[in-house]
């Protein structure tokens, strides 16, 4: 958890996503990746965090793990509800967690005046940018790759018991049944997996 998805939805979401105390921030996609910034994002004490996925079991973990609101989204209109939460403001921060063109633009379509974008995941096609709505707005939009400058405070706060990443483990396999473990993690909306760990 610390070699990889911690560190990155920590400073590819919540550092480049200039999270700060009383912000609101919206994650959009609540796998591993944007669990972790939402975890991650506690540190800055965000007055909220909305969580937007179209999984329901991974928005329940959401709320386990903090989320103060979450969203459906396969209806097509979480853009809508995120605005309707806001008064029509949008969020300071918006983590684009998933990596495709869809969650990129609803990202844009919630981000507030003045707010940041923080892309984190990997996309494979293109995706649009909409300047000529954004480019009045002093809208901020970050990309990075985790380099785990962070791993040593993540570490400590782990130690600390600040932080568990336990949590994102969601099933656990012997070496011997590594198969299983492949066809769980393949199916996850199936199976409700989230992390899976493998042990000698």
């Amino acid at each position: 958890m610390l070699s990889d998805i911690l560190p990155t939805g920590f400073e590819c979401g919540v550092l480049n996503g200039k999270v700060e105390p009383g912000c609101t921030v919206a994650i959009v996609g609540a796998g591993p990746i944007g669990l972790s910034a939402l975890l991650t994002a506690q540190f800055y004490s965000p007055s909220e965090i909305i969580m937007i996925d179209l999984d329901e079991n991974r928005l329940a973990v959401a709320r386990q793990f903090g989320a103060t609101a979450t969203i459906n989204g396969s209806d097509g209109r979480a853009s809508e509800a995120v605005m309707k939460m806001t008064q029509g403001r949008g969020v300071d921060t918006a983590i684009e967690a998933v990596g495709v063109p869809a969650s990129f633009l609803t990202c844009q379509d919630i981000i507030a005046p003045g707010g940041t974008i923080a892309n984190v995941g990997v996309h494979g096609v293109k995706a649009d940018l909409h300047l000529e709505r954004l480019w009045s707005r002093n809208i901020t939009v970050t990309t990075r790759l985790v380099d785990t400058v962070t791993v040593p405070m993540l570490l400590t706060t782990v130690l600390g018991r600040k932080l568990d990443p336990k949590r994102l483990i969601t099933h656990r396999f012997g070496l011997d049944r590594i198969l299983e473990a492949y066809e769980t993690f393949e199916h996850a909306p199936k199976t409700k997996a989230l992390k899976v760990a493998i042990t000698a």
